[in-house]
């Protein structure tokens, strides 16, 4: 790893059984491995209850720790846990993982977030203030490490004129802490991005008002991450759950989820993904960080998404650097946005990307992370026009980097979508479909070299649909938008699967992978047939690519790209007379896979089993100690970096 920081902490999976998806007597394969190497740790698993169940008391015995929704957790050792799954009572056993923030520590300089998501001019200007009606009443569920409700930024002085704390309702979950302050620092950032309404930095003092999309909103502080912003998958769960049992109440309809963790399991069975898509189908749109290890070397970057956002459901986000500009036409890519498909199922991932780098937002004083990394404090100089000591630090306002903060900002974005008249009573897979439809589409080819100024390195990154996704958030794009531009509201935006359709036969990519790209048929009988990328849709069997396929170094997404009027969209999608996604179609006219020929690795794509490959996932591959994380970021340590 280079030196760019990262403040991640242990990541967490949920997933509470949701009936046929889990299949009965299944086990995690790390549960198989560690059964199979004679491992006789105890570790603590998840087990899911098959339907009907209610109880696994009598299998686990004494080794049930305590109650989940549809399961339990139990600790054990892996050759027990998969003698528990022989019982009819358990549909699948997983390893209970912790799960971490993703985000870093950067180096202050003024993001312009909230201009960078707007297009015309008016707008751009108008963003650089809050605005209080944002977001008005919706009810925003940040599962963090908490939020500290002193700031003048969360009081809503300078918003809708309440004068009470934007955050409604706190709990904590975490079970060696009841407190609901925000102890390592990152859920108060965060909750600035989505709400801080920069009472803190107002008026001509100030160069910038410091503050979020959605002053307007209600927010819900869910605390699962410890001061030192680990967690694990059962008190991820036990959070989802409640905000879902308690969305009516609170009209919750955003969840936040700025962590993430390794991908050990199919999302058809792991524990946090089910719970995920429990909550989007329960009418919440559930926001999620891609993860940040777009450094990875092995794949460059590909293959890194994190759970939960390897979900096909869910709304999954990668991070963008505003160049510390308010327009966008400077704005690039980071190099440490993970990038999809997401490892074993190929979904295809992130969704689209914001805002992420360098991020001014709430400080936490005293926090975990404010302790360890005060050269992320924003120096006076920053905030104040006139100053006699710009090395001073200011007491409201710290910098962080990530794909949680881009998260952040969508959540922000969603909540002032569904804040509007005409939006009010969209589904969640109406909102994707249209922040993805309306993103901001890059030019074909587009590319860009980044050197990390402090070693030197340099990151080559296409923008294609693994890094980028379907695009640039814009608002402004998204809330001028009709009906035309999103899908009916008994469908789903479940995001496709890429598949591998056979191998080059000759030529200079002899050998190389075709990569085919279509609906997750083996989902139908959870889903139903309604999926927008079913079979009689958008991305048919054949028809995706066309002729040609993908072939190696070829670009399928060039001038003549695969989506024109001619091809796959044909006037009897779903989408309409006008074409699914409009002129340049969901994915736009970038590359498809880039230049590198990681799709020949047999390693990620063989006959074997992807989540049996240890070649991929093993103990020191992408999620052990030393590769993507690097030593001293498990624990959330700084590599004293400059993210970019």
């Amino acid at each position: 790893m280079s030196r760019f920081t990262r403040l991640l902490s242990k990541y967490f999976l949920l997933c509470s059984a949701v009936g046929s998806v889990a299949i009965a007597g299944s086990v995690a394969p790390d549960l198989e491995t560690m059964a199979r190497n004679h491992d006789n740790r105890s570790v603590s698993v998840i087990v899911q209850y098959t339907n009907g169940s209610t109880s696994v008391a009598s299998a686990c015995g004494n080794s049930k720790v305590s109650d989940l929704p549809g399961g339990a957790v139990c600790k054990m050792t892996a050759a027990s846990a998969k003698a528990l799954a022989q019982s009819t009572t358990v549909a699948h056993v997983s390893v209970n993982h912790t799960i971490q923030t993703t985000a870093t520590a950067a180096l202050p300089v003024y993001d312009y977030l909230p201009e960078s998501l707007r297009t015309t001019l008016p707008s751009i200007a108008a963003a650089g203030i809050a605005d209080p009606n944002a977001g008005s009443n919706i009810g925003v569920a940040v599962i963090d490490s908490g939020i500290n409700t002193t700031s003048q930024d969360l009081i809503n002085q300078n918003g809708n004129g309440r004068g009470s704390s934007t955050v409604w309702f706190a709990k904590s979950f975490v079970p060696t802490d009841s407190s609901v302050t925000d102890l390592y620092g990152h859920g108060t950032h965060v909750a600035g991005i989505i709400a801080g309404d920069g009472s803190n930095s107002s008026g001509f003092a100030y160069q910038n008002q410091v503050h979020g999309i959605a002053p307007g909103v209600n927010l819900i502080s869910l605390k699962v991450l410890d001061v030192n912003g680990q967690s694990t998958d059962d008190t991820v769960i036990r959070a989802i759950d409640w905000a879902i049992q308690n969305q009516q109440q609170y009209n919750i309809k955003v969840i936040n989820m700025s962590i993430g963790r390794g991908v050990y399991e199919s999302y058809k069975v792991d524990p946090l993904c089910q719970e995920v898509e429990k909550a989007w189908l329960a009418g919440i749109t559930v926001v999620v960080a891609a993860g940040n290890g777009g450094r990875y070397a092995k794949t460059n970057g590909y293959f890194t998404i994190d759970a939960p956002g390897n979900d096909p459901l869910v709304l999954t986000v990668g991070a963008m650097n505003t160049r510390s500009t308010p327009q966008r036409s400077d704005d690039e890519m980071t190099s440490y946005s993970s990038k999809g498909p997401t490892y074993g199922d190929h979904v295809v991932k992130p969704d689209l990307v914001a805002p992420g780098n360098k991020i001014f937002s709430i400080r936490s004083p005293g926090s975990t992370l404010d302790t360890a990394f005060p050269n992320d404090i924003v120096p006076l100089g920053s905030l104040l026009r006139y100053t006699n000591n710009p090395n001073g630090l200011s007491p409201n306002y710290f910098i962080l980097s990530g794909t949680s903060m881009a998260a952040a900002s969508v959540s922000g974005a969603v909540a002032t979508l569904l804040g509007t008249p005409g939006n009010k009573n969209l589904t969640p897979d109406q909102v994707k479909a249209r922040l993805m439809k309306t993103a901001d589409k890059f030019p074909p080819n587009t590319r860009a070299i980044i050197t990390d100024p402090s070693t030197g390195q340099t990151f080559h990154i296409v923008y294609d649909i693994f890094t980028v996704g379907a695009g640039y958030l814009d608002l402004d794009a998204a809330l001028v938008s009709n009906n035309n531009d999103t899908i009916g509201n008994d469908l789903l935006a479940a995001s496709p699967v890429a598949v591998v359709a056979g191998t080059v036969p000759s030529g200079q990519f002899k050998g190389n992978l075709i990569l085919h790209v279509q609906n997750d048929k083996s989902m139908s009988t959870v889903w139903g047939d309604s999926t927008v990328w079913g079979d009689s849709t958008v991305w048919g069997d054949s028809t995706v690519w066309g002729d040609s396929a993908w072939q190696g170094d070829s670009t399928v997404w060039g001038d003549s790209t695969v989506w024109g009027d001619s091809t796959v969209w044909g006037d009897s999608t779903v989408w309409g007379d006008s074409t699914v996604w409009g002129d340049s179609t969901v994915w736009g006219d970038s590359t498809v896979w880039g230049d590198s020929t990681v799709w020949g690795d047999s390693t990620v794509w063989g006959d074997s089993g992807p989540f049996s490959d240890s070649t991929v996932w093993g103990d020191s591959t992408v999620w052990g100690d030393s590769t993507v994380w690097g030593d001293a970021t498990v624990s959330g340590a700084e590599l004293d970096g400059d993210p970019n």
